[in-house]
Parts: C-alpha cells; structure tokens; sequence
C-alpha cells in the first residue's frame, strides 16, 4: 500500500530525486512522526544519510562531526542593546544550533563602557568559558584580560572591533587569536574616495561619530581623512552618542546650524540611519552616506534622501567567531581560526533593493527563510583605496 504523503514532503522528496530507499523512508518516517511543520529537520536528518544525488555523488552532506561537550562560548560586546547587532546574535545564534552548542552567552555594555566589558570578559573566564569572542573597542584596556583568558586555556577571538589604529595599523597589544570584521581604516578610505567623487570641488562636509576615540569607528573617521585632506576638503567631526536616544537630536541640532556644508555623512550604523530624515528636516539637500543598514538607512537611499551606505555584514561577525571557536576546540586547537574580512560593500539605490528585503541576516524578521538571489551577472567588491 503507497504510503500516505504529507504534500510539503512529497514536494522535498521529489526535488531531492529521492528513490524509494533508506533516505526517502527516513524523511517518511520523520514527517509522520513530527508532522510537517518538522519536515525540514527530518530532511536535514536524510540528507545526511544519503548518497546519491541528480548532479553527483554526495556524502554527509550537511556534515558529520562527533558528539562532543556542550561547549558555552561567551560575546562581550560595547552597545549590547544597539540594533545593529540584532544580526550579529541571530548568527551565533543559528551557528551554535547548527552545532548543537547552547546559545552563546551575550554581555558587556549597552554605552561602550569598557570597565564594564573587561569586567564581563573577566566573569567569562572565571565562568571558565569555552571561547570567548570580544569586540575590542581599546587594544590597550583589552589586552590584560585577553591575555588572562589565554593562559586560563581560553581561545579569544576579536570581531567588529580589533583595537586602538595608529596610522592604519592595529595598535600592538592585543593578542587574540583572530580578528572577524570588517577591515575598517581601508573602508574609511572607501567612503572618502565615494565623498570625492560625490563632491569633485572639495569643501566643508561633516562627518558623524558616536563615540570618537573607539576602536570600532574612529578608524573609519582617520580612513576617510586619510583620502580627504589632499583634496581640498576641511572635515568636522562632530560627536552624536553612544545610543540611539542621543544620536538623532545631536545630529539634527547640527545640521540646523550648519545649513553652509558641502555634504554630511557618518562612520556608525545609528549616525547613518538618522542622517537622510535629518537632512530633510533641516531643508539640506547635499550628498550624504555613512555605514550599514540600520532602521530607515536603506528606505532613505532607495528615496534620494542619502547617496550610499557601507555594509560590513553583522550576522557573519555572531555566526563565524562561533563556527571557529568550535573548530578550534574541535580540533585540539590545530584549527586556527583566520582573520577573516567580513566585507566591503557599497550599497546605492541601485543594488539596494537586495538589502532591504526582510530578512534573518538583516535583522528585520526573527523568520529562518530562504532567500533566493537575483539572477544574472554577480559584481565584484569595489577595489579598496590606499594612501
């Protein structure tokens, strides 16, 4: 008698070219026992069992690790609250599921604070953590700690922030493992040369800042100086906050002063998102951009109100330190986790369509979907500026 098949199964069996054998009859089993809500868990289950598949021969094909303990990786972070960072945890999240690990612990300071990070860093290795992944905002306050972590038998790894920049170099001192972010003074360069072109005469502009001096943004600022000060333009840079909450009327109230600028941009992802509506509100039309794709920076490029953002990819800086972290442990620690560049991507109104679909790795939804990505040719990262 042909069994009884669930349509949302059925449709996966066909797609996968399923022969009646162990692995269609796995994912049978799996549907019928859990439902069809459960349908994509007993697939994953039967993909790793089977071997077959249209294109080839596929074995383990989402992968087959040995049991090991219930690692608990801890994140110390500098603005835990700040909604840039919604992604970021939604990527440790579904990494430690994907592994099988408890969801990494997540702490520090909701006002970049560093006494209160480097103290949570601390209760992390007195907590004896499996690894820890710190953005480290300050090279110099952060490298006792790490190294503390380090002689406890604790791998660190750095993301988002690597430390204090001198010249566009990371100040020496901390000693992590790793660094997971973006390459940051190289992409201030990338703004200024995206400035240059907007503004070919030069002039006076603004540049935005949450927290000057912060290892996370201040080399963004010295990156874009680095590219603006030969070419005729005076930069101020003006200070908005740690939070949201003090970030939109700083801005604003400057703008209203300063109606005589020749552009207005920023280097932090809650400077950007408010500078299109403040622009607007202030009767300035002027070219505009600033640093990833928090709240209405997307909408406001898409309707002309701001001319770029660039994008460093949050969910990739929760997702991979996790990954690594557990290979590293994994491995006996012979798995080095790499430096990895988490992106440099400049968004118009041209391509931002792609960004502001609802998504996970956006932020916008809590859903775990499937985003298919739009067809044709696929354009290469911009080159990056050197001085």
């Amino acid at each position: 008698m042909k069994e009884k098949v669930d349509p949302v199964v059925d449709e996966a069996i066909e797609t996968l070219n399923m022969q009646d054998g162990p692995a269609r009859r796995k994912l049978l089993k799996g549907a019928g026992l859990f439902s069809a809500t459960a349908a994509a868990s007993a697939l994953i289950s039967a993909c790793t069992s089977s071997s077959s598949s249209s294109a080839g021969t596929t074995k383990n094909a989402v992968g087959s690790f040995p049991s090991t303990p219930k690692w608990q990786f801890w994140f110390v972070n500098h603005v835990t609250t700040n909604p840039f960072f919604t992604p970021t945890q939604y990527g440790l999240a579904d990494a430690a599921a994907l592994l099988g690990l408890p969801t990494p612990k997540w702490g520090g300071s909701e006002t970049s604070t560093i006494s209160q990070m480097t103290n949570y860093l601390s209760t992390a290795i007195s907590a004896k953590a499996d690894g820890i992944a710190v953005a480290v905002i300050d090279a110099n306050a952060f490298t006792s700690p790490i190294a503390n972590a380090l002689s406890s038998g604790i791998p660190v790894i750095s993301y988002n922030a690597d430390g204090t920049f001198v010249n566009g170099q990371p100040k020496i001192g901390s000693n992590r493992l790793a660094y997971v972010g973006q390459a940051l003074y190289i992409s201030g360069q990338q703004m200024g040369a995206e400035i240059a072109k907007l503004i070919p005469g030069g002039g006076d502009i603004v540049i935005f800042i949450a927290t000057p001096g912060t290892g996370n943004i201040q080399p963004r600022y010295d990156g874009a100086a680095s590219v603006l000060k030969s070419k005729g333009f005076t930069i101020h840079e003006v200070a908005t906050g740690a939070t949201t909450a003090l970030e939109q009327p700083a801005e604003k109230a400057y703008l209203l002063g300063h109606k005589s600028i020749k552009g207005a941009f920023a280097v932090d992802a809650g400077s950007t998102e408010f500078l299109g509506t403040n622009l607007q509100s202030a009767g300035l039309k002027v070219p505009s951009g600033g640093f990833d794709t928090l709240g209405n920076t997307l909408s406001n490029i898409q309707s002309g109100l701001m001319d770029f953002t660039i994008y460093q990819d949050p969910y990739l800086q929760g997702f991979l330190p996790t990954l690594y972290m557990y290979l590293y442990n994994l491995s006996g620690g012979t798995l080095a986790p790499p430096d990895t560049d988490t992106g440099l991507t400049i968004i118009t109104k041209d391509n931002a369509a792609a960004y502001a679909k609802s998504s996970r790795y956006q932020g916008s939804t809590t859903a775990e979907k499937y985003i298919p990505r739009p067809s044709g040719a696929i354009n290469s990262l911009p080159a990056t500026t050197s001085t």
